[in-house]
């Protein structure tokens, strides 16, 4: 049922859905719209929310195109190839390679979003080489699993509102991650998502004669050849003492963080881990400048994007519109049910502003106050936000660009058989909020 399901969705999605760029710039331009049109801001208004927040998130960028450089420059690196190929190899069939991509892929985004992003990516190439399969659904496949990410140990909502003087601080206290994150309600959530999204995969599968295969030979990545060396600086770049003595002291600056001072993860902690990993396992300076040029590849597309995600935040967040937005959802709401409400409303919100941690920034002047005055679960509640920001990430291609980029495909390409998962993911996730 699923694969008649699947088919139109795909065509439908090849046919209509426009480039991430294109996405962004009609993004850009019904936020505007809607900004005049609902909140009464003037042109002139919105257009300087916009020009003033354009810059916004400019540390935050160079984290987001760090996580994806040296996720995958530690991914690439020989040793953790190995491990890949050793894993790609138990995989005996096309429906057994969909399983198993969603489950790697699964598994890496619940530890770090950006690990599983580049994992999944490397993961679904080196499947496709050892067997014949769809490529487009494994890439999906690779992709799916990241709509776990914000259930996980990386999740930027949970950890926030556990942090000491976060910006919640005075009105819902710390809350740790026992009540969020290792919730039992978020751990059955992130069970059954662990079950349901690679059978989806698999049951998507299409026939032969539907499939797109790609050439393995296209996959293969030759390893640059080191030539005879003659000059003291190809020495240099070729000198595994080298990286050794940059890169054992940054694992051991890691070990003081966790062991001695009890420090937690972070972005700028998980960028630092991946890079000083890299060089250690990449053996040579040349071997991990190599890695770095393709690297570099699959982060264009997030470079000239992300400015016009933080225009848009601008937009959202000083019109008031995104504050109205998620009111006007919350009006609905009972104490039972404020958790589904807030993750349609995350949901939503996402599509215009694809930040966990700026959506909480957004959304939680109005979801703490409507959970405090219907006497519902905060925590449950922030972890709404937390899925509903995950959730639609199925259908905004922003996140999907890396996998893109690494796995030579175009948004259109994988987002039919994701919108599959958009609807089922849904259901199971909103169950899990108001029941579990």
């Amino acid at each position: 049922m699923l694969k008649m399901i699947s088919k139109p969705a795909v065509k439908l999605v090849e046919r209509y859905l426009p480039d991430p760029y294109i996405f962004v710039l009609l993004l850009t331009l019904i936020a505007s719209a809607a900004a005049i049109a609902i909140e009464r801001q003037t042109p002139l208004a919105v257009l300087r929310f916009w020009g003033d927040g354009f810059w916004g998130l400019l540390t935050f960028s160079m984290q987001m195109l760090l996580v994806l450089v040296t996720g995958f420059m530690l991914a690439s690196s020989p040793p953790v190839k190995r491990i890949l190929q050793k894993i790609a190899g138990t995989a005996k069939s096309p429906g057994g390679a969909i399983i198993l991509v969603t489950l790697v892929s699964l598994a890496a985004s619940w530890i770090n979003w950006g690990f599983g992003l580049v994992v999944g990516a490397l993961f679904a190439k080196e499947l496709a080489r050892l067997i014949r399969v769809d490529y487009r659904l494994l890439v999906a496949s690779a992709y799916s699993g990241f709509v776990v990410w914000h259930g996980g140990l990386a999740g930027s909502i949970p950890l926030t509102i556990a942090t000491e003087g976060h910006f919640s601080a005075d009105q819902i206290g710390v809350i740790g991650t026992g009540s969020t994150i290792f919730a039992f309600f978020n751990l059955a959530i992130v069970a059954c998502l662990f079950i349901a999204i690679p059978l989806v995969n698999r049951m998507m599968l299409p026939d032969e004669k539907d499939s797109v295969y790609v050439d393995p030979n296209v996959l293969n990545e030759e390893p640059e050849p080191v030539g005879r060396i003659t000059r003291p600086a190809e020495r240099l770049e070729n000198s595994f003492t080298l990286a050794l003595l940059v890169g054992v002291p940054g694992l051991l600056f890691l070990l003081d963080h966790f062991l001695l001072r009890g420090g937690g993860l972070n972005l700028n902690v998980v960028n630092f881990m991946f890079l000083f990993l890299a060089i250690v396992l990449h053996r040579t300076p040349r071997n991990l400048l190599n890695s770095l040029h393709e690297a570099i590849k699959g982060g264009a597309g997030i470079v000239i994007q992300f400015p016009f995600y933080a225009g848009i935040m601008a937009i959202m967040v000083q019109s008031g519109l995104a504050e109205s937005m998620s009111e006007w959802l919350v009006s609905f709401a009972t104490t039972n049910t404020l958790p589904f409400w807030s993750f349609i409303s995350a949901g939503i919100v996402n599509l215009f502003v694809p930040s966990g941690g700026g959506q909480w920034a957004v959304q939680a002047p109005v979801m703490l106050p409507a959970a405090q005055a219907l006497g519902a679960d905060i925590p449950r509640v922030a972890m709404a936000v937390a899925w509903g920001d995950a959730w639609t990430n199925l259908l905004q291609p922003f996140w999907a660009l890396p996998v893109l980029a690494i796995a030579g495909l175009k948004a259109k390409d994988i987002m039919g058989f994701c919108l599959i998962q958009l609807f089922i993911t849904g259901i199971i996730i909103s169950v899990g909020l108001v029941w579990f």
